[in-house]
């Protein structure tokens, strides 16, 4: 069964259908913008709250190395992936679907304008040669009438007793004429009819069926490409679902990798200061009397509690304590600027437990930078070697200088190293001599001279020793052709530098030493 056949006569039906089929595909191609829009729309809310909670900043990037704090600013990561899932959803949307079909579309508008013109343009031809078969019928009609009036006139006339010869021969002769005139009108009209039938009968069974099937092919091919549309719908999302599946996956290890007890030993870690807790407070016995003060209070001043290390609420003493207390703090200022000329370098403004971990930290750095140094050395060394071995390769000369400054720079770099270490031996070492010896003054045998920093509001704010702060592995091959990018391999192991900042890159370093950006979504961080 087809349109040309069974539908030969339905040319508004056919017409209408068509029309009503480009409609459709047309209100899909809207559809699917505006779920792009959709998409594009909750993709950007998406990002900009990740970028609202992201932490930035060296407090809050010293908080994040919590895990609870660290798996919050992972889901973020994730999120913002997932957000650039929701991206590609929309972006093959539009150039797989919209304007695909919308092409498809004007392809078919024009067919269907060309087909449906064909149909009109035939139906007008059929009708042009009827128009002229009605002519040619009505003058043979006519003809014919006026050939039998002839013909009567003619008998009228012979049978006519005054009419005279001549007469009789003219009604005859036009009598004839008419009825020649009659038959010729006849003649043209059964071949006029013969031909509008063989027209008619091409045209209902040629012509116009073979333009309808046309159409109905036509109709076939969008609604199988408007179907192709319909699964794409589906394609599409589906294609980015196991990306989408890991972001999500993602999210629950961010939750499942918390450890609230390692949470706990960090905080004790970093913020324990190793003093000792605070002795009982003496009892002062008003009852016998203040001494009057004399030339000797500044050498001996009189004798006050230690204050307490880092916090503690101040009790009210009198106008004669507050000046003592500003003397001792005074000659304890100028005995650190005799004792201690570097404060800040050796980090003794710390509590102990935080002043050992930093001198450790710091000497770590510098035992790096001197094996940098020393393989340096090394290198230059052999270089040289090469070149006295075969001149024609360079001048042994021209690397003395920087032979020089590494030397140097090794010479500098020991000496550093031996300081410090000198101080975190000292660290090691007071630490249970300056306990004893704030038991000893809690308990009213003590000097004056109190360790250093009994005195020194020790500072928050330092910086952070640039370590990774986890590792992640590569879950595709990325080319890091730009400036400050680097390439990686799939399955390659990094270390994390610098965390997504919400624009979708990361710092890493590889193994081999380089370091640069890549994309946040090409790796998965490891716990």
């Amino acid at each position: 069964m087809d349109w040309g056949t069974d539908l030969w006569d339905q040319n508004d039906v056919i017409d209408k259908h068509t029309q009503s089929g480009l409609d459709l595909v047309e209100r899909y191609i809207k559809f699917v913008k505006e779920r792009t829009e959709i998409e594009q729309s909750y993709a950007k809310q998406l990002r900009s709250l990740t970028k609202k909670y992201a932490k930035r900043g060296s407090k809050e990037e010293q908080e994040c190395r919590f895990s609870n704090h660290a798996s919050f600013q992972d889901i973020l990561n994730e999120l913002n992936d997932y957000a650039g899932q929701r991206e590609l959803i929309a972006e093959n949307m539009m150039t797989g679907i919209c304007v695909e079909l919308t092409k498809f579309l004007q392809d078919l508008k024009q067919e269907r304008k060309t087909h449906l013109s064909d149909a009109k343009k035939a139906q007008q031809n059929l009708e042009s040669s009827f128009k002229h078969l009605e002519s040619t019928k009505k003058r043979f009609a006519k003809e014919w009438a006026e050939a039998e009036k002839a013909t009567q006139q003619a008998e009228k006339t012979e049978s006519d007793l005054n009419a005279t010869k001549l007469d009789v021969e003219k009604a005859k002769q036009h009598a004839h004429a008419r009825t020649h005139t009659a038959e010729e009108c006849r003649n043209d009209y059964a071949a006029l009819l013969q031909k509008y039938n063989k027209e008619q009968n091409f045209h209902y069974y040629t012509e116009i069926p073979q333009i309808f099937n046309k159409l109905q092919d036509m109709d076939e091919r969008r609604i199988r490409r408007l179907a192709e549309g319909y699964c794409q719908f589906s394609d599409i999302e589906k294609n980015v679902l196991p990306i989408i599946s890991k972001c999500l996956e993602g999210i629950s290890a961010a939750g499942g990798k918390i450890n609230e007890k390692q949470d706990s030993l960090l905080l004790i870690e970093q913020h324990k200061s190793g003093f000792e807790r605070p002795g009982d407070v003496e009892f002062e016995d008003y009852t016998q009397g203040i001494k009057p003060a004399t030339s000797e209070s500044s050498l001996n001043p009189p004798k006050v509690r230690t204050k307490l290390w880092p916090f503690g609420k101040r009790h009210k003493i009198s106008h004669v304590e507050k000046q003592a207390i500003t003397h001792v703090e005074k000659r304890v200022i100028t005995h650190v600027e005799k004792r201690v000329p570097h404060a800040a370098e050796d980090f003794s403004h710390l509590p102990p437990e935080q002043r050992k971990k930093r001198l450790q930290a710091k000497i770590d750095d510098i035992t790096k930078e001197l094996q940098k140094a020393q393989d340096q050395s090394e290198a230059l060394e052999k270089m040289k070697g090469v070149y006295e071995q075969n001149p024609q390769m360079g001048d042994p000369s021209s690397l003395e200088p920087q032979i020089t400054e590494t030397t140097q720079n090794i010479g500098r770099l020991r000496g550093e190293l031996a300081k410090y270490e000198t101080w975190l031996s000292e660290a090691v070492g007071g630490e249970e001599t300056a306990n004893t010896i704030n038991n000893n003054t809690q308990h009213g045998g003590g000097t004056v001279e109190q360790p250093l920093n009994i005195y020194t509001e020790f500072d928050d704010e330092f910086d952070d020793i640039e370590n990774p702060i986890g590792q992640c592995t590569a879950l595709y091959t990325f080319e890091g052709n730009s400036e400050g990018t680097i390439s990686i391999t799939e399955g390659e192991q990094l270390s994390v530098m610098e965390e997504d900042k919400g624009d979708g890159w990361m710092r890493v370093l590889k193994a081999s030493g380089e370091e640069g950006y890549i994309p946040s979504s090409y790796v998965k961080l490891v716990s």
